[in-house]
């Protein structure tokens, strides 16, 4: 499983990518990969505010239909048009391409309280045990 050690993450599987006060966001490779083949993404417009854990979206999934939480408050700036246009970018390149949302970060502090890579992995770990047992 692919985990970049530059990236922060989520409980919920989302990942950012922070550079200055410009957040990139998207899904994990593991999300991914549990979803399977992604279809659908409903993400909010630019210019629409977020607040950290607050539902920012849906993506859909030929299995299901999940929440998309944001990981940090911010402003959405960009939306990958891409990733709407052609979803299957999001199983080929989850943190390339198919990222979701940029987001001016109005709390970078919140960055501190997020999983870093090898505590997103143990996660990963955790929760693959718990599907088998």
């Amino acid at each position: 499983m692919n985990i970049p050690t530059e990236l922060r993450y989520t409980k919920e599987h989302e990942w950012i990518r922070a550079e200055g006060d410009i957040g990139t966001i998207g899904i994990t490779d593991y999300a991914q990969d549990q979803l399977g083949d992604i279809v659908y993404l409903d993400l909010p417009a630019a210019g629409a505010s977020l607040a950290q854990n607050d539902k920012l979206g849906e993506i859909e999934s030929v299995k299901a239909v999940s929440d998309l939480y944001a990981p940090v408050s911010g402003e959405v700036l960009e939306v990958n048009q891409e990733a709407i246009d052609e979803p299957e970018a999001v199983n080929e390149e989850p943190y390339g391409k198919g990222w979701l949302i940029k987001v001016r970060l109005s709390n970078a502090s919140e960055l501190d309280a997020m999983l870093t890579n090898e505590a997103y992995d143990e996660l990963i770990v955790r929760e693959m045990e718990e599907h088998t047992d």
